[in-house]
């Protein structure tokens, strides 16, 4: 009798999973605000992720630990140790740690951070201030300790920006001692509707006679052409065309699509029907544009296309190929607290005709995405409203899987890792 308060309800909706993915937000998302934003948008940034994240060096391993206390989630510690597998006395084991502060926890554009190294610089100080209601910043690196000094950039650099939702400009100087290039850098990015354009000038040519802003080896140029959110439960495409320092051309397309796949788990609860995958794809081709070198040169012209395919919340699968190597990746991650990753890389070297293996070990809590049962962004529809639902994907019994009005900009409910970072350019 103790189970008839139950009889006669209706059994539990199905439900989605929806699996955070294994890093996000990226990394190099905390410090964009020290880089030129024309180095990180019209893709950059994603396809960085794609091409190196999780391919390690062959015949090396990586180890890197992030961590923050409980008690003041403000500040963390990241540290890496890298080296070769075997004992070769030419390299040695490579070991650094960076700690970081940061004024908001859930906006990561103020923040002050030392880094020590074993390496050059031996520590490094960078520092940013943004202000979001007047989308004016300040940023500074700054090498404290240095066995030698050798270019102006060891003595430090500075740099101001603004930032809206549709343009970022900056530039940034060599205070001390003044160099002979003013400014180090500049850039002007600015979007519009779908399409982003912008320009940086670097003055590497012709700097010493002041007139390096009449070399147009000293500007680059690109355009883009965008679509999606920038969350990762959004689909999203981005393809770019740059022409770099005048001599080389650059085409790149990335896109990351969601989909769903039926659940056939028997450790799963029967209402568990289906599940949230991540896939992506990139491709960039370089070729020279310089009447100089030969284009049929394997260095003036080169390729590479990688694509990876997150299963779960565990498992993650990702492979490239390129004219002189391709490269295959699996890395498994438990989320505990913190969250602990493996990875197993092995690069086929075709100029050698060998295969080398590298292997990594992240240890997480910088980053918290929670794994997502019957998230909001994900609804089940009654079956006399079927004719409505324009994104179904499958059906399962009576009611079929839709996806929300996540793609409509909607991210209502939605952890914070997993939203976009649309504040500013």
């Amino acid at each position: 009798m103790g189970n008839w308060w139950s009889f006669g309800e209706p059994p539990p909706p199905p439900m989605v999973l929806v699996p955070p993915l294994f890093d996000f937000p990226p990394l190099a998302a905390r410090t964009r605000m020290l880089e030129s934003s024309y180095g990180l948008l019209f893709g950059k940034l994603a396809l960085r992720c794609l091409f190196e994240d999780y391919f390690e060096e062959a015949k090396h391993f990586s180890t890197r630990i992030m961590l923050k206390p409980i008690d003041d989630p403000h500040v963390d510690l990241i540290a890496t140790v890298s080296g070769p597998i075997n004992h070769n006395p030419e390299e040695k084991i490579v070991g650094n740690a960076q700690f970081r502060w940061q004024s908001d926890v859930d906006d990561p554009h103020t923040f002050v951070d030392l880094f020590v190294s074993n390496t050059e610089p031996i520590l490094l100080m960078r520092s940013c201030a943004y202000y979001p209601k007047f989308g004016f910043g300040a940023f500074g690196i700054f090498p404290v300790l240095l066995k030698q000094r050798v270019s102006s950039e060891d003595y430090g650099v500075m740099g101001l920006r603004y930032g809206s939702s549709n343009l970022s400009v900056g530039a940034t100087v060599i205070p001390f001692p003044a160099g002979d290039e003013f400014p180090r850098n500049a850039w002007l990015v600015s979007k519009m509707g779908r399409l982003t354009a912008g320009v940086q000038y670097e003055p590497k040519f012709g700097s010493k006679d002041r007139a390096g802003y009449k070399n147009l080896a000293n500007w680059s140029c690109a355009i883009g052409y965008g679509l999606g959110s920038g969350s990762p439960l959004s689909p999203s495409f981005n393809f770019g065309l740059e022409l770099a320092k005048n001599s080389q051309f650059i085409a790149s397309f990335y896109q990351h699509v969601v989909v769903q796949r039926r659940v056939k788990n028997p450790l799963e609860e029967d209402e568990i029907v289906g599940i949230t995958n991540y896939i992506d794809f990139g491709f960039e081709l370089q070729t020279s544009v310089d009447d100089d070198k030969s284009s049929n040169n394997i260095q003036d012209s080169t390729f590479q296309i990688a694509a990876s395919w997150q299963a779960n919340k565990n498992f993650l699968l990702k492979g490239k190929v390129g004219p002189l190597s391709s490269s295959i990746a699996l890395a498994f991650k438990s989320w505990w607290k913190p969250a602990f990753t493996l990875s197993m890389s092995a690069t086929r070297d075709r100029t050698m005709a060998e295969t080398a293996f590298g292997f990594g070990i992240r240890v997480d809590n910088i980053r918290e995405a929670s794994y997502q049962r019957a998230d909001p962004n994900f609804v089940m529809l009654t079956p006399n409203k079927e004719h409505l639902a324009e994104g179904i994907h499958w059906k399962s019994g009576k009611r079929p899987v839709l996806q929300s009005d996540v793609n409509s900009g909607n991210f209502d409910g939605v952890p914070k890792e997993l939203r976009p970072l649309n504040k500013i350019l």
